[in-house]
């Protein structure tokens, strides 16, 4: 189901690509500017591709859409959710100038990432243009149609430092009939314990949040799927429990995971907050470090206040077997990779990008 786009020229970006190679001038790759504080400030000439945009191909039979790097991510989930569908990766928007090349770029999930994939388990190939101004495209538009080291993947959560991204072709799922939330008073400990449990049974879980003594679980699925699990696992609150489809599939989630999704809970309106990726098993951490808390992922994945310096939280982190990164108004600073991983991306970084022109910094300073 083609739809008519509104798009720049591939060519002019290509072009404006080269002859930075050319002058070794830096760009700085710019779309919607939602998740420009996700990374260190760019200085160059900006290479704006806000205005490529527009969806090439939807299949919603074969549960595929190609879009522009630039169209916005609220149009694409606007287009799915009329054919009952959605991006099963859940990503957040921040605001509705993001675009589906940032929203990939920053490899971005949201609270169902680890019941249902991370961005990268959804991006079926790309189209893009390397540091030296040469389109290059990866992947296809079908689910196994792979062969060796899949590099439209590596785009995801690179920010730009390797390529423009120009298409993407993404799978994408149907929206579940049922979404309804459980809500049980309990600590910390006693809410691992039971994440842990329910993890080893077949149960229609897509989110979990923990905060301030409250689990909430999220359950998606059939009916009598949804019904059934949440009379197995109880709860003293049920929240929604809306048969989703159509717009109602727009408006009926619970806010607590739109808040979430997006950064809104109090937690994230502090001047600066961290985000640790750590083994879910992880038990309580330190008082003395972690001030305030959400924990998602099943444990996965914590949001943390904290006065600590930096290298503190990181030691925590690394101790933890995790890493952590602290975002603040302008940017964010990421946890320093080790040794053999650093090499490695500079590694790919000279493979696709010799002379540093793209997003230079945006990752790591010395990157």
């Amino acid at each position: 189901m083609p739809v008519n786009p509104m798009t720049s020229s591939e060519e002019s970006l290509a072009d404006q690509v080269i002859q930075a190679y050319r002058d070794k001038q830096p760009l700085r790759i710019v779309g919607g500017g939602s998740k420009s504080a996700l990374g260190h400030t760019v200085t160059g000439t900006d290479l704006c591709l806000n205005h490529y945009q527009g969806i090439i191909n939807y299949e919603p039979s074969e549960l595929v859409i190609t879009a522009r790097a630039g169209t916005p991510l609220h149009i694409i989930e606007a287009t799915l959710a009329e054919q009952g569908q959605m991006l099963g990766f859940e990503p957040p928007r921040y605001n509705n100038k993001a675009t589906l090349g940032g929203t990939i770029a920053c490899g971005l999930s949201g609270p169902r990432r680890p019941y249902s994939g991370a961005a990268r388990d959804f991006v079926l190939g790309c189209r893009m243009i390397n540091g030296k101004g040469e389109r290059l495209n990866f992947g296809g538009q079908v689910m196994k149609n792979v062969a060796g080291y899949d590099v439209s993947r590596l785009m995801c959560g690179a920010q730009g430092t390797l390529g423009v991204l120009l298409d993407i072709s993404l799978k994408v799922v149907p929206r579940p009939q049922l979404e309804q939330t459980l809500s049980l008073e309990c600590d910390e400990t006693q809410a691992r314990t039971l994440l842990n449990n329910l993890g080893l049974k077949p149960l229609p879980i897509s989110a979990t949040c923990y905060q301030d003594g409250q689990l909430c679980i999220r359950l998606s699925g059939s009916e009598s799927a949804v019904m059934a699990a949440a009379q197995f696992i109880g709860g003293e609150q049920q929240i929604g429990g809306e048969q989703l489809s159509g717009d109602e599939a727009l408006t009926g989630r619970e806010q607590l995971w739109q808040q979430l999704r997006e950064q809104q809970l109090p937690i994230f309106k502090q001047p600066f907050f961290w985000r640790l990726s750590l083994p879910p098993a992880t038990g309580p951490l330190p008082k003395e470090i972690v001030e305030q808390q959400v924990i998602e992922w099943g444990g996965a994945q914590r949001w943390i206040t904290s006065q600590a310096d930096p290298e503190t939280v990181w030691n925590l982190a690394r101790s933890l077997g995790g890493h952590g990164t602290r975002y603040g108004t302008d940017e964010s600073l990421r946890q320093p990779l080790e040794p053999g991983l650093f090499k490695l991306s500079q590694q790919l970084r000279t493979s696709f990008d010799p002379e540093r022109i793209l997003n230079p910094g945006r990752l790591y300073p010395t990157l």
